[in-house]
C-alpha cells in the first residue's frame, strides 16, 4: 500500500504533527516522517518534493511554523497533493504568520490547509484522499465518522439526565 509523507521544518513540530502520524496509524495507513526544512536544507526539500511519488507517497503533509514555505515549495515541485499544517512556533505572530503563508498560495500552486495546529485532520485529510480509490480505508474512514456520531450523541444523552 502506499503512504503519506509526513514532513516539518524542524523537530519542534513533531508534537503537533504526531497528531497526524497518530491518526493515520489508526486507520492502517503507513506514514514515512521526516525533517526537510525549507529554508535550512533546500536541497533536501526538493529531492524530497520532486521523487516523493517515486517512493510510493501519495500524499504529503506539511507542517511549518512561522514564514511556512515548506507546504507551498513542496506542491509547487511535487505532482502530489499537499495538505498543509501551519504550526505555532515560538517566533509566530499568533500563528497567523504561518496560516497565510500556507493559505495564501498562487494560482496553480493549491495546498489544502488545515487549522492552527491541526494536523489531526490533515491525518483524517489525507485518509480520505487514499480511500477515494482504497475501499479498505474509505471503509475506516466510515467507521470513524460512526464513532464521532456516537460519541456526540452519547454526550448529548447524557447532558439531558
Amino acid at each position: 500500500m502506499s503512504k503519506v509523507g509526513i514532513i516539518m521544518g524542524s523537530n519542534s513540530d513533531l508534537p503537533i504533527m504526531q497528531q497526524a502520524i497518530d491518526i493515520l496509524h489508526e486507520f492502517g495507513i503507513e506514514t514515512d516522517v521526516d525533517i526537510v526544512s525549507a529554508h535550512r536544507t533546500p536541497e533536501k526539500l526538493f529531492d524530497y518534493a520532486k521523487n516523493a511519488h517515486l517512493n510510493n507517497i501519495s500524499v504529503i503533509i506539511a507542517g511549518a511554523g512561522g514564514a511556512a514555505h515548506l507546504p507551498g515549495m513542496v506542491a509547487a515541485i511535487s505532482p502530489l497533493p499537499v495538505i498543509g499544517v501551519p504550526v505555532k512556533s515560538r517566533n509566530s505572530i499568533d500563528g497567523w504568520d504561518s496560516i497565510l503563508s500556507i493559505l495564501q498560495m498562487p494560482a496553480g500552486v493549491p495546498v489544502a490547509t488545515v487549522a492552527l495546529d491541526g494536523a489531526q485532520n490533515a491525518g483524517i485529510l489525507a485518509a480520505q484522499i487514499m480511500g477515494a480509490s482504497n475501499k479498505n480505508i474509505q471503509s475506516k474512514i466510515i467507521q470513524f465518522k460512526e464513532k464521532l456520531k456516537l460519541k456526540v450523541s452519547n454526550a448529548a444523552k447524557e447532558l439531558k439526565k
